[in-house]
């Protein structure tokens, strides 16, 4: 397991490693006059032997006002509130060994043009003692919907499930409709894309080619909207509107995500784990 850890936390490295590269590389040909938005990269710790990872953060670009790309390595003991809800998950072992180790890469991305929708993107693999599984997925979160932009981010995260079981796709579909659900709201917070949580089919191979299936799906989902939609007419109308929605995706993050809960029970850098939220958002 440990060459199998070792795979796995140098495949999110590297995707992080390309999606900020062509994040940039987007940044060159963004509208405007102002300046060409760069990734600042910082280094995080979790404690002082518990792994770390990589920030990676880009505000105020021509295309991107907000979007965060980060990657971690983290290992150690679990709290006993995250422990205990590990053991509410079923997973084998918690009660009697907390140790965990864990890896993935996360991304989030508020961009300028209102017309241009919101993104999120994470993959990750998570052991214990007893158990070892992967997660993530891919949502799209415009605030003013374009159903050709929805139907084609479908498609290609349909198409990258596809190879590895028919009914992949429309299970996790579902799963992130009701996952990426706002409660309180009574809305999704965006118009979905897939979700999943605790992958253990037992074959750790054809888990982790399904994962990197799910990752490498994302560039060619997303960067044709962003793309699109860049230099597209705006008024203060349609960025009004781009604020409130950014008000449903922080009150999604801060009070249901998954992720986010995790990283800061576990003691991980609360700055990385929060990268998630709007730079500006609007209540009304």
């Amino acid at each position: 397991m440990d060459d199998q850890r070792r795979q796995a936390a140098d495949w999110f490295r590297e995707l992080r490693d390309r999606i900020v590269m062509a994040f940039e590389a987007l940044e060159d040909r963004g509208p405007g006059e102002a300046p060409v938005g760069r990734f600042v990269v910082t280094p995080t710790q979790r404690g002082e032997d518990g792994g770390g990872g990589l920030m990676s953060v880009m505000r105020g670009g021509r295309v991107f006002e907000k979007v965060g790309v980060n990657w971690s390595e983290v290992h150690g003991t679990l709290a006993p509130r995250a422990q205990a809800a590990m053991a509410a998950r079923g997973v084998p072992g918690m009660d009697k060994d907390p140790r965990f180790w864990a890896s993935g890469i996360s991304l989030v991305a508020h961009m300028q043009n209102p017309h241009a929708p919101a993104v999120h993107m994470n993959t990750r693999m998570f052991w214990t003692p007893g158990a070892w599984w992967f997660g993530g997925g891919s949502d799209l979160n415009p605030c003013l919907e374009y159903p050709e932009d929805t139907a084609h981010f479908h498609d290609t995260l349909r198409a990258a499930c596809a190879p590895h079981g028919n009914e992949l796709y429309d299970r996790y579909k579902a799963w992130a409709d009701e996952y990426f659900f706002i409660p309180h709201r009574g809305r999704a917070r965006g118009v979905g894309g897939i979700f999943y949580d605790d992958l253990n089919s037992g074959d750790w191979q054809a888990d982790f080619d399904f994962t990197k299936a799910v990752g490498e799906a994302f560039l060619p989902a997303f960067l044709p909207l962003a793309e699109a939609r860049m230099s597209q007419t705006w008024d203060e109308a349609d960025k009004d509107a781009q604020l409130v929605h950014r008000g449903l995706y922080a009150e999604y993050n801060l009070v249901y995500d998954r992720g986010t809960k995790f990283g800061l029970e576990t003691g991980h850098n609360a700055d990385a784990v929060l990268m998630s939220l709007p730079p500006v958002a609007k209540w009304i």
